[in-house]
C-alpha cells in the first residue's frame, strides 16, 4: 500500500506517482491523506488501482478516470469524476456541481447529495445518487443511467436524449422534451442492478422512470422557443 501525505506533497506530486503507473503497475491501492478539499486530486488516472481519499476533495476529483477505483471519504466539489471513461468512483459525503459532467463509462456513486446539473451531457456514465440532486441535472443527457433516492430540483432532463432516469422522490419540475415514462419489467431489472451495484437498500418498484418525449431530435421551427 502506497501513503501520500498532502501536507507534505503537492498534488502534482500524487498526480504524477499515479500516472507513472501507466507502464508498470507496482502499487495497487494507494491512500491519500490531509486532503483538506484540495483540487484536481487523482486526475487521469488509467490504471486499475485503487485510490483512499482520505477528506474531503476539491474540483475536479477522479475527472478522467479509467479503470481506477477511486473513494472520497468526504464531500467533494464541482465536476467530480467529470469526462470518467471507465471505472468506479464513489463520494462518501455529498458532491457540488455537474458531478459526472460529459462522462463516457464507469460508475458514480455519492452517498449524499448532489447540485445543480447532476450528469449534464452525460454520455454512458451510471450515476447513482443516495440523496437528492439541484436543478438543470441530466441537461442533455445522451446515454448511461441516472438513479435519485431522493428527490429532483427543477429542469430535469432537459432536452435530453436517450438517458434513463429513475427517481424515487419528488422532481421540482420536468425540462423541455423530458416525460414521465411506463416503467417495465426491463427497467425494474435494470434499475435493482444499478441499486445493488451501489450498495443502496432501495426497492426498483419505488422509482419512477423518466426520459426523451423525442420531440426535439430535429429542428422544428415551432418549437424554436424550446431549443
Amino acid at each position: 500500500m502506497k501513503t501520500i501525505d498532502l501536507s507534505i506533497a503537492t498534488v502534482r506530486d500524487l498526480n504524477q506517482a499515479l500516472h507513472d503507473q501507466a507502464h508498470t503497475v507496482e502499487d495497487r491501492e494507494w491512500v491519500v491523506t490531509h486532503s483538506n478539499g484540495k483540487h484536481n486530486l487523482a486526475v487521469g488516472v488509467n490504471q486499475a488501482v485503487s485510490i483512499d481519499i482520505q477528506g474531503h476533495a476539491g474540483y475536479y476529483c477522479a475527472g478522467m478516470n479509467q479503470k481506477a477505483s477511486i473513494t472520497v471519504h468526504g464531500n467533494a466539489g464541482v465536476g467530480c469524476a467529470e469526462n470518467m471513461m471507465s471505472g468506479y468512483v464513489r463520494i462518501k459525503g455529498s458532491a457540488s456541481q455537474a458531478a459526472g459532467a460529459t462522462a463516457h463509462g464507469g460508475l458514480l456513486v455519492i452517498e449524499g447529495d448532489a447540485g445543480a446539473r447532476c450528469g449534464i451531457s452525460m454520455k454512458g456514465i451510471d450515476i447513482v445518487v443516495g440523496g437528492s440532486i439541484g436543478h438543470m441535472s441530466c441537461f442533455m443527457g445522451q446515454a448511461g443511467r441516472l438513479v435519485v433516492c431522493g428527490d429532483a430540483g427543477d429542469a430535469l432532463g432537459d432536452s435530453l436524449y436517450e438517458t434513463h432516469i429513475y427517481v424515487k422522490g419528488s422532481v421540482a419540475s420536468l425540462g423541455s422534451d423530458c416525460i414521465e415514462k411506463e416503467m417495465r419489467a426491463e427497467h425494474l431489472e435494470e434499475l435493482q442492478v444499478l441499486l445493488n451495484r451501489a450498495g443502496f437498500e432501495h426497492k426498483a418498484a419505488d422509482f419512477k422512470r423518466y426520459g426523451s418525449a423525442r420531440q426535439l431530435y430535429n429542428f422544428k421551427v415551432d418549437n424554436a422557443s424550446a431549443y
